[in-house]
């Protein structure tokens, strides 16, 4: 039988944790609002419209919102009129985007609305929810975020590394935790993360837990 997690309730978790988002996520709307209006530019130029890419996506208790990104990848279709492949439509851009983190920053606005955090189990695709199992569908009783980088050094990341490192965090969430993991963000969006721009992790599918490993470096 499973194990169930249980979430961190505590003062931090419950008031001090959204008013930092709203704080936080504000300050870096306006702050990098310039960054936002040239990428906004750039993606035209690379990738024509519409420069944000959008999907729905579980949140808080499973409820759907819609995520916002920049565009990494063209619309570029087969001669049947179907999507090419992720890795022949993303550019050179996209990969650039990618390896910074840039093209998470619209991510922002959901986290100054409410529907993220900026630290929080990363939300995935809604076709993956069935195949949980109840251990792993604790992930949606906090708020998905931004990043939920480990703070053990890993050398691959499967999705039961994943999962598992999200159960961690719910059950440990404190600013300390907090603030560690925004510093691993800052410091892996500054240096570039190599296993992001070049991202074509197999879907999961329920049974390839510890399949499809990537290297994190």
């Amino acid at each position: 039988m499973e194990e169930m997690p249980r979430v961190r309730k505590s003062f931090y978790t419950i008031f001090i944790k959204r008013c930092l988002d709203i704080a936080v996520s504000g300050l870096a709307i306006v702050i990098l609002s310039p960054l936002l209006a040239g990428l906004c530019m750039l993606e035209l130029i690379y990738h024509g419209r519409p420069v944000l890419f959008a999907q729905e996506r579980p949140g808080l208790h499973g409820k759907t919102f819609k995520l916002y990104k920049f565009r990494s990848m063209t619309n570029e279709r087969d001669e049947k009129g179907q999507l090419l492949p992720g890795e022949q439509r993303v550019t050179p851009f996209g990969r650039f985007l990618r390896r910074f983190s840039l093209d998470e920053l619209p991510e922002l606005f959901g986290i100054f609305t409410g529907k993220m955090s900026i630290i929080g189990p990363r939300p995935l695709l809604p076709q993956y929810v069935p195949l949980y199992t109840k251990r792993h569908m604790m992930r949606h009783e906090v708020r998905p975020g931004f990043a939920c980088i480990p703070l053990k050094p890993m050398k691959t990341w499967t999705w039961n590394d994943q999962f598992e490192n999200d159960i961690w965090y719910i059950e440990n969430c404190s600013f300390s935790v907090d603030l560690k993991m925004v510093f691993a963000v800052a410091r892996e969006a500054l240096a570039g993360a190599e296993y992001r721009s070049a991202d074509t992790r197999e879907a999961f599918n329920g049974t390839n837990l510890y399949s499809d490993a990537k290297e994190l470096k």
